[in-house]
């Protein structure tokens, strides 16, 4: 059993002092530091007035460290938990690309390999599937060439690791592929890299879509004679996923998206692609060459190819762009993704009898320890 005192804990709704975190694997208690001494106590872990929060879940990234999902390795996905997790990710979704089945179907066996493993860092939970359900018209960095229509004989046999299934409905004749998912399994569907119409995408959310992938990048614009995928974003409860590094999208935006769609609806992630933490160069993502230069990842051609953006640096942005406190930002990036999901019974916030994931975090967002179901695995 341990504790962290001396924290400003950041709560669903507010900063907790003057108060320490009971744990052990799981979050025991929440208690005034005047009862430290009723406890059989191993270590007390002084957070020396930084933030103390709930960890980080990103639900959508590629890579980091040098490792990508899609090289199909233990070694890589171990990688890349142990990169994010200096970050504050204490628990993701590795995502797919868009290539051929085989290399998928093999990402796919290997991520449910990692979701049973020990990997000295940020925990997999399952796996987000971007492509080949998608548009080519909105393909972004995805691989026009192995793009293929929605196909439930596709997914079959992976339900347990797919959590999220990004798609374009106007792929999806008569919303079947979204019927069936919604009908037989968990998983969560999300709109993105699609082409759609504003009915298209209306039709789509009422038959099971929930989500969105990356808001803004890779669909049909908000038009006031035709409102698009945007437009059906802005007028439905689903959540929004947004890569808030301020290339992806204008700092403008993040205002816009609150007073929209409400703080709730918004989940922050990275969709990072292997150079995330590394250094600029020439990196790869799904098999198609990638520039890194200057805080951006772009293809040959100038598309976004992904981002090098963390969690927590995203969380630093969203701050400093809006009116919102602390506690509402960190939210973006830890219940409302674990809600997202399904998880939220266990992780997601500090609350007593959830698994005990929490980070510390100074002013200016940097992690300075990081706890994943009670173990250290990031200290600076």
């Amino acid at each position: 059993m341990r504790a962290i005192i001396n924290g400003k804990i950041i709560t669903e709704d507010e900063l907790l002092e003057n108060k320490a975190i009971i744990f052990d694997k799981k979050i025991l208690e929440i208690a005034d530091k005047c009862e430290l001494k009723k406890f059989d106590l191993e270590e007390i872990i002084d957070a020396e007035n930084n933030y103390v929060s709930p960890g980080l879940i990103d639900l959508h990234i590629h890579g980091s460290g040098g490792k990508d999902t899609m090289d199909g390795e233990i070694e890589s996905i171990k990688v890349i938990s142990n990169t994010i997790c200096k970050n504050g990710v204490t628990a993701f979704l590795p995502t797919t690309m868009t290539m051929s089945k085989e290399n998928i179907y093999n990402a796919f066996s290997v991520v449910r390999e990692c979701m049973n493993l020990d990997l000295g860092g940020a925990k997999v939970i399952g796996a987000h599937m971007e492509g080949p359900f998608l548009d080519e018209n909105y393909k972004g960095a995805q691989n026009a060439d192995y793009i293929i229509n929605p196909d439930f004989n596709f997914i079959k046999g992976f339900e347990d690791v797919i959590k999220i299934i990004t798609l374009a409905p106007e792929k999806d004749k008569e919303n079947e592929f979204i019927k069936k998912v919604k009908k037989e399994t968990d998983i969560v569907l999300s709109i993105g890299h699609t082409n759609a119409t504003y009915e298209e995408a209306i039709s789509s959310i009422v038959n099971g879509v929930s989500h969105a992938t990356h808001t803004f990048n890779a669909m049909t614009p908000l038009n006031h004679r035709k409102p698009g995928v945007v437009g059906a974003i802005f007028n439905t409860d689903v959540s929004c996923e947004i890569i808030a590094d301020k290339i992806h999208v204008h700092k403008a935006i993040f205002n816009i998206l609150v007073k929209v769609k409400g703080k709730d609806k918004i989940i922050l992630i990275t969709d990072s692609m292997q150079a995330g933490c590394m250094q600029d160069g020439v990196w790869e993502l799904g098999g198609q060459k990638v520039i890194v230069k200057e805080g951006s990842a772009r293809l040959e051609d100038g598309t976004l190819a992904g981002s090098i953006l963390t969690l927590n640096k995203a969380i630093k942005n969203i701050l400093e762009n809006t009116n919102l406190q602390v506690w509402e930002v960190v939210a973006m990036a830890s219940i409302n993704p674990a809600r997202d999901i399904k998880i939220d019974h266990k992780k997601g916030s500090i609350d007593i009898g959830k698994d005990a994931d929490i980070i510390i975090l100074d002013s200016a967002f940097n992690v300075r320890h990081t706890i994943i179901e009670g173990k250290t695995v990031f200290k600076c």
